[in-house]
């Protein structure tokens, strides 16, 4: 598929990015597009389910819904005052709980609402089509839906099929008839953005009902993976695309025993595969070649990324302070002189200070910062007025200030929050003694320290955190697991004074790896217990990207897979791929893309190591990487033109705030859009609690010899 079609036909003539795209469905496609028509009664009620009104929310802001003639937003659930001279839009699951609890609303002689606009979420059953069929008093209080273009697909069924719609109207085709009007009800999106390029699932114990010690043959594991390839499945029908499926195949392949963990990546894509097969024949317009593609992952692909301590603005938010979500609550002067007062504020999209600095690191974030108020306060005529040594003011400035003091207001309240969030994580940095943590953890992971050094920071250092010294060991036993074989766990333990619940963590993490003899393949990059790397690095330096300040050397996994896949070098013994078996180039051949060429000696060299670096807390922001600058970074989310086709990784088991970051830093060096979903997004406590909960029993020393 040329890029010119893909613009058209899945695109539009503006290239829109996924979460664009997801917002403009909900309030044009759906709350927009429904309605009678009549000025006198133009406002609607929006009716949701517990699962809906999470998609909605993590899509639209009251304030988007409210322009599109929404006055009340209601609980489909709780009881609702009749409003008869309304219209009801309908928002909800095909669950047959909500089926029956719209058909109370509407049947009977006095319905709740005057008219009712139901969209679902994902595909509705049959059966649920025959119940409300079968409700005669609520067929005609259903609202039109497009009725000429469900009657022009009706009579391309009656010609293809040789139907003579005025003398062959039989229960049969009837039947059809009503199924197609309430498929093009369905809204298809059921997922839940996080980003402008990342979406969940919202399956928060993902990692304990499919890797756990009770997941095997579960119902609940079974019941998962369904809802959870419904959901992703909506993620192509929403913006009909339709993919390259691929996901991460088992080790076993070369014989040895399969564990039923290396197991869940095919799964799943069988279960997406199936649900977009039915998509592609019954979506209008949806495309019939394949238009983007899909990389399923488990979390085992990188159990580093999780632990780490990720060193940009977003992550280190989320992970050293006590946020709710993305609420950060700090305390304000009473304006009535009283004790202070705490306020919300959200760190999200709408603010472009924290757009521009929350994938910068957190050294450059805060000369950001600085800089930016200094020059705020220089050019700001209220500031400027502010910071006067007595005197009169003249009329003249007195009227410059008052212009200049909403503006002066908002944009000093915005900046002091961000300056205020700097300085707090700066100062844990400093009290947790993070710097020298930090270097550590990325000496081990390539390759420039070992178990000398592990041993020294634990006896010089023992007042470092619990946590912090857990996290440690996860990255030490990832990088040289043979030092947790026979008794050596347990000394390191000790040595760590960490509590075998601690230690639970990191047995669990190698039991989520699987088999621990992986087949060895030259192509594939991936966490290997018994890859014998020179200097046993988990991580190569990599070329063409100088690093621009001390500690930002780590990189996620996917951030090399996405860009093998994208070249075509994405090794197929290891990533197995859904669709009919095509050449390696056919799968990225878009003009937009260019095919990957022969390999060579020169494309096989090993990279280049560049050997230990100084203490360097804040270097210079110079860098050719093409994403670290401030002009990128202000682009960086709205530049897209000339994209090619969209790739999306999915990870089961929980994602990470830096391969969130991989994905919009290789947006822009690809011109690809990529988008990342997951079961959840977590940060390093939250998974290390749920790494805790894959295996119930107690560990006791004997047990700890993984």
């Amino acid at each position: 598929m040329s890029f010119s079609d893909s613009e058209t036909s899945s695109h539009g003539t503006e290239y829109k990015n996924f979460k664009h795209v997801s917002r403009d469905r909900l309030l044009h496609e759906m709350l927009g597009s429904s309605g009678s028509g009549d000025s006198r009664s133009s406002w609607k009620v929006l009716i949701m389910d517990k699962v809906t009104v999470k998609v909605m929310s993590s899509t639209c802001k009251m304030a988007d819904i409210t322009d599109q003639g929404v006055s009340l937003v209601e609980d489909l659930f709780r009881r609702r005052q009749p409003l008869p001279t309304m219209d009801a839009i309908y928002f909800i699951q095909p669950s047959k709980e909500n089926v029956v609890m719209f058909l109370s609303d509407m049947s009977g002689r006095e319905p709740l609402y005057r008219k009712a606009y139901v969209y679902f979420s994902s595909p509705i059953p049959k059966d649920l089509v025959a119940r409300i069929k079968n409700d005669t008093s609520v067929i005609p209080r259903i609202g039109a839906l497009g009725e000429v273009i469900i009657m022009c697909f009706c009579l391309q069924y009656c010609v293809h099929h040789e139907i003579d719609i005025f003398t062959s109207l039989t229960e049969s085709s009837y039947s059809f008839f009503f199924f197609f009007i309430f498929c093009t009800m369905q809204m298809n999106l059921e997922y839940f953005p996080i980003d402008s390029q990342g979406f969940v699932t919202d399956h928060e114990r993902a990692l304990e009902e499919l890797f756990g010690e009770s997941a095997q043959n579960s119902r609940r594991t079974d019941a998962c993976l369904n809802v959870m390839a419904t959901r992703i499945a909506t993620v192509f029908a929403s913006l009909k695309e339709f993919p390259f499926v691929r996901y991460r195949g088992p080790k076993g392949r070369d014989g040895s025993t399969t564990n039923f963990r290396e197991l869940v990546p095919e799964k799943l894509a069988t279960a997406i595969w199936n649900n977009i097969t039915m998509y592609r024949s019954s979506i209008p317009n949806f495309p019939q070649k394949e238009t983007c593609e899909l990389l399923i992952l488990d979390r085992s692909v990188d159990q580093i990324a999780p632990v780490i301590h990720e060193w940009t603005y977003d992550a280190m938010c989320h992970d050293l302070l006590d946020m709710d979500g993305n609420k950060y609550v700090h305390e304000v002067p009473s304006k009535s002189g009283g004790p202070p007062e705490k306020k919300e504020v959200l760190l999200e999209d709408q603010d472009p200070v924290w757009l521009e600095l929350r994938h910068t690191h957190i050294a450059d974030a805060s000369e950001r910062l600085h800089d930016r108020f200094t020059n705020f306060v220089s050019k700001n005529k209220a500031a400027q007025m502010e910071q006067r040594d007595g005197g009169e003011l003249s009329t003249r400035d007195l009227q410059k200030m008052v212009q200049a003091l909403p503006q002066y207001n908002e944009q000093k309240e915005r900046l002091s929050i961000h300056v205020e969030i700097a300085g707090e994580l700066n100062k844990v940095i400093r009290e947790m003694g993070l710097r020298e943590l930090g270097q550590l953890e990325q000496d081990l992971v390539f390759g420039d320290a070992g178990t000398k050094e592990i041993i020294h920071f634990l006896r010089t250092k023992q007042d470092t955190a619990g946590e912090n010294k857990l996290r440690l060991m996860m990255i030490y036993a990832s990088v040289y697991p043979e030092k947790f074989e026979g008794d050596k766990a347990a000394k390191l333990m000790q040595l760590a004074k960490l509590s075998p619940e601690d230690m639970k963590a990191v047995k669990n993490m190698r039991m989520l790896e699987g088999s621990e003899k992986r087949k060895a393949s030259s192509g594939s990059f991936s966490l290997k217990f018994d890859s014998q790397k020179k200097g046993k690095a988990a991580r190569q330096d990599r070329t063409g990207e100088e690093e621009t300040w001390q500690l930002f050397r780590f990189y996620p996994v996917i951030e090399e897979l996405v860009e093998k896949m994208c070249k075509g070098d994405l090794p197929k013994d290891d990533y197995q791929c859904m669709n009919s078996p095509q050449p390696a180039t056919r799968e990225v051949n878009g003009s937009s893309v260019r095919n990957a060429p022969p390999k060579t000696a020169e494309s096989t060299n090993p990279r280049s190591v560049r050997s230990r670096r100084t203490p360097n807390w804040a270097r210079s922001r110079t860098s050719d990487d093409g994403y670290s600058s401030d002009s990128n970074l202000r682009s960086f989310s709205t530049d897209f033109k000339n994209m090619g086709q969209r790739i999306f990784v999915f990870i089961i088991g929980g994602a990470t705030r830096s391969e969130l970051r991989v994905c919009h830093k290789l947006t822009s060096k690809l011109r690809r859009e990529v988008v990342l979903g997951t079961t959840s997004l977590d940060d390093p406590p939250q998974y290390i609690t749920k790494l805790k909960l894959l295996s119930e029993k107690e560990l006791s020393v004997d047990s700890l010899r993984i």
